[in-house]
C-alpha cells in the first residue's frame, strides 16, 4: 500500500509539473508575442545548443504534428516547417528567419535519426567471404596498411601483422559486422600517415626485432602493444554506442550544418582512434589485459566532453580538415 501511494504521488507530481510548464509557456507567449520555437531560434546561435532545445520542444509538445516533425522524410521537411508555422500562427513575412532556422534544425534532427538507421544496417550486415565486394574491401585494407607486401594466401597468419586475431579476419567482424571494416578502410584511406603510424606503434616492441632493453636504452617512443584491427573494431563499437545513445548529438549538431552523414560518423571514428592511441600511451598499461579498463576510462572522458553543448570533437587528422565549429 505504501509503495502504491508513492507511485500515485509521483504520477500526480509528473502531471502537475507538465501543467505548470504549459501554463508558464502560455504566459511567456502572451508576454513576448512569440511561441517557444521562436524564442529558442532567436535566443540561441546555430548548433547543438539550439537544435537540442528544438528537438526537446517538439518531442514534448502535445501536438501530434510537432511530435511527428522529428521523424519525417528529409524531402518533407520544408512542408513540415510550413505546417508548424501555420499551426503556431507565425507570420512568415515578418519572421522569415524562423523558417530557415527551424528547417536547419529539422535537417540535423532527421539526419541524425537516419544516420543511426544507416549505421545500424551496416553493423547488422555480416561479413561474407563469398561476397566479392566484401573481399575486395578487405584486400584493399591489407594493401593500404601493408603497401608493397604481398599476401601469401587469403587465409594466412599474415593478418596478425595488421592486428587481426587469427588467420581469417572474417571472424573478427562478427560483433560490428561490415561497420568495423568500413571504418578501418576509411581511416587507412583518408589518413594513411596516421593509420600507418598507429599500426607501427601498436607492434612495438612485441613484434619488433628490437629487444625491449634496446628499446628503452635508446629512449624510443613508449611501447604500445595492442592489436590495431581489433582495437579499431572495438573503437567502432564505442562510436556506435555514442551514436545510438544520442551522446554524439552535441558533436554532430555542431559540425554538420545540415544532415549528419556516414562521412561525419567515420570522421568521428578516426578522431576516436587517434585520441585513444594517445590516451593508451598516457595511461601506459602493463599489458593488453588492461584494455577494458583503459577503454572504459576513455569512454567516460569522451562522454564528459560531449556533455557540453558547444562541443565539437576537434580534428587532429587529415580526414577531418572539413570539420568546423558552427
Amino acid at each position: 500500500m505504501k509503495h502504491f501511494m508513492k507511485m500515485v504521488v509521483q504520477v500526480w507530481l509528473y502531471f502537475y509539473c507538465i501543467c505548470l510548464w504549459r501554463c508558464f509557456k502560455f504566459i511567456l507567449r502572451k508576454l513576448t508575442g512569440r511561441c517557444e520555437l521562436q524564442r529558442i531560434c532567436y535566443k540561441n546561435k546555430p548548433g547543438a545548443g539550439r537544435t537540442l532545445k528544438i528537438e526537446t520542444s517538439l518531442k514534448s509538445s502535445k501536438s501530434k504534428l510537432l511530435q511527428s516533425a522529428i521523424a519525417v522524410h528529409p524531402d518533407a521537411i520544408e512542408k513540415s516547417v510550413e505546417d508548424i508555422l501555420t499551426l503556431k500562427k507565425v507570420n512568415v513575412d515578418t519572421n522569415p528567419q524562423l523558417a530557415v532556422s527551424l528547417q536547419a534544425c529539422l535537417l540535423q534532427i532527421v539526419g541524425y535519426r537516419n544516420l543511426t538507421v544507416e549505421v545500424e544496417k551496416l553493423r547488422r550486415e555480416a561479413y561474407d567471404s563469398e561476397n566479392s565486394q566484401h573481399e575486395d574491401m578487405l584486400m584493399k585494407l591489407w594493401k593500404m596498411l601493408k603497401p608493397g607486401v604481398p599476401l601469401d594466401a587469403r587465409v594466412s597468419k599474415q593478418w596478425c601483422e595488421i592486428g587481426f586475431q587469427g588467420d581469417d579476419p572474417k571472424t573478427d567482424f562478427r560483433g560490428m559486422g561490415l561497420l568495423g571494416l568500413y571504418n578501418l578502410v576509411y581511416f587507412a584511406e583518408k589518413d594513411p600517415a596516421t593509420a600507418l603510424q598507429i599500426l607501427s606503434d601498436s607492434l612495438q616492441p612485441k613484434c619488433s626485432k628490437v629487444s625491449k632493453t634496446e628499446w628503452e636504452m635508446k629512449k624510443f617512443d613508449k611501447a604500445i602493444g595492442y592489436s590495431f584491427a581489433i582495437v579499431g573494431i572495438n573503437i567502432t563499437d564505442l562510436a556506435y554506442n555514442l551514436l545510438i545513445s544520442g551522446a554524439l548529438k552535441t558533436h554532430m549538431y555542431n559540425v554538420a550544418p545540415e544532415a549528419p552523414s556516414l562521412h561525419h560518423f567515420q570522421q568521428t571514428f578516426c578522431f576516436l582512434m587517434h585520441e585513444f592511441h594517445k590516451f593508451w600511451i598516457e595511461i601506459d598499461p602493463v599489458d593488453i589485459m588492461e584494455f577494458n579498463r583503459v577503454r572504459n576510462k576513455f569512454h567516460k572522458q569522451i562522454l564528459k566532453q560531449l556533455q557540453k553543448t558547444d562541443m565539437a570533437l576537434c580534428p587532429h587528422f587529415a580526414a577531418s580538415e572539413s570539420l568546423v565549429n558552427i
